[in-house]
């Protein structure tokens, strides 16, 4: 049977002109798999779009759109808190339902949003807000809840992947990288959320939240980028059969959750290892399924699109009513990032190979014909405090990169 979905697309910038035009280009196409027949009525923002074919629904004024009993569906891709937030919240008050691309925002309000949701019979769906066009939210919150997820980690940023690929294959380094990402539009003019791990710092906490079904904070997660690295540390990574790659992990054991953004050593053979270029991996662990990967592109305009509006279905087919999701607002026990395990492979000067021997017990060193005065070895397993604590004894210390267990 034929349901009539109108729809308001809240900011008509990269995403929601993308919105518009995935419902206009595919509507035959999602109308004959769902019943479904979708239509942008409305779309908000500052500015005029003449000459644009959609320019006779542009509006200024978000109570059009909230006093229009028509309107079910609010595609927020605005970006940022404010005003997102704010008109998030009313449009869901007055019982329509919200899908949203923007992550900084579902990261600090989600639970609070998804509450709201569920008191005004409509549903907050977020699935752009991670992985781009993956299907990954509605997975965690649909197909997967037969297991018990121990753990979520995943490349959760298109850029520096971009980037460490560029570094891995060519032996360029970071700033030549950085600019050529910049060049192609991967990367901001000012890139600090890529390269310093902000980005994927809140795409972990939304995955964590839901894999255990409590608030993980993004602002209590360590987060390093990769502006530190070099093509010497790519270099190394080769001689042991790795790829380094920004990796965002959480995971949990009696009942605490771990979570960390921080560039890895992933060895050949792991689901992420071959995860390159602009691409986003997510491997979700299962006590009955086991490992399963999720892959695809993480993020640009018909992706991104793409996922809103499968969330902007899914609000239609549950009218009335309020999709699950299973996130609480209480807040996870949190490991301290200084009890979490990780192993470690290290560079040091060459002069400092009896004081790791003693401190570290290494058996082994790694040396490449360019390395020079340097050298590195990997540690075995220890907590974070206890490797800082050894590292910081020796004199003539490179650099670290943690090894992907």
């Amino acid at each position: 049977m034929l349901k009539s979905v109108k729809v308001a697309v809240l900011g008509y910038g990269t995403v929601g002109g993308g919105v518009a035009q995935v419902i206009d280009v595919n509507h035959d196409s999602i109308l004959r798999k769902t019943g479904l027949d979708l239509e942008v009525k409305y779309i908000l923002d500052l500015r005029d779009f003449p000459g644009d074919s959609n320019e006779h629904k542009v509006v200024h004024d978000i109570d059009v759109i909230l006093e229009d009993p028509e309107v079910t569906v609010c595609c927020e891709t605005m970006g940022g808190k404010n005003p997102a937030y704010a008109f998030s919240k009313r449009a869901l008050e007055a019982g329509k339902s919200v899908c949203t691309s923007n992550k900084e925002l579902v990261e600090a309000y989600g639970p609070e949003l998804l509450k709201v949701a569920s008191a005004h019979n409509c549903s907050y769906l977020f699935e752009a807000s991670v992985g781009g066009g993956i299907p990954i939210i509605h997975n965690i919150a649909n197909c997967l809840t037969q297991d018990e997820i121990g753990s979520v980690q995943g490349i959760l940023n298109g850029t520096t992947n971009y980037m460490l690929t560029r570094m891995a294959n060519e032996g360029a380094d970071y700033d030549t990288v950085l600019k050529e990402a910049q060049r192609l539009g991967y990367a901001e003019r000012n890139p600090e959320a890529d390269v310093e791990g902000h980005d994927s710092g809140r795409k972990i906490a939304i995955l964590a939240s839901l894999v255990f079904g409590k608030t993980v904070k993004y602002d209590k997660i360590h987060v390093e980028g990769i502006s530190a690295l070099t093509a010497m540390d790519m270099a190394y990574a080769k001689k042991l059969g790795c790829s380094i790659k920004l990796l965002g992990k959480a995971s949990e054991r009696a009942s605490r959750v771990s979570a960390i953004v921080a560039p890895f050593m992933v060895k050949a053979g792991q689901p992420l290892y071959m995860v390159d270029d602009v691409f986003n991996g997510i491997v979700l662990h299962g006590n009955m399924l086991g490992d399963t990967m999720f892959y695809g592109a993480g993020a640009g305009r018909r992706p991104t699109a793409s996922a809103v509006v499968s969330d902007v279905i899914t609000a239609g087919l549950y009218e009335g009513s309020t999709a699950a999701c299973p996130w609480e607002e209480e807040e996870a026990d949190l490991l301290p990032f200084e009890e979490m395990e990780n192993a470690f492979f290290v560079r040091i000067g060459v002069q400092d190979q009896a004081q790791a021997k003693a401190v570290f017990g290494v058996e082994k060193f790694i040396t490449l014909p360019q390395s020079g005065e340097e050298c590195g070895f990997v540690t075995g397993r220890l907590k974070e405090c206890q490797f800082r604590e050894q590292y910081e004894v020796l004199a003539h210390r490179i650099g670290f990169v943690r090894m992907d267990a």
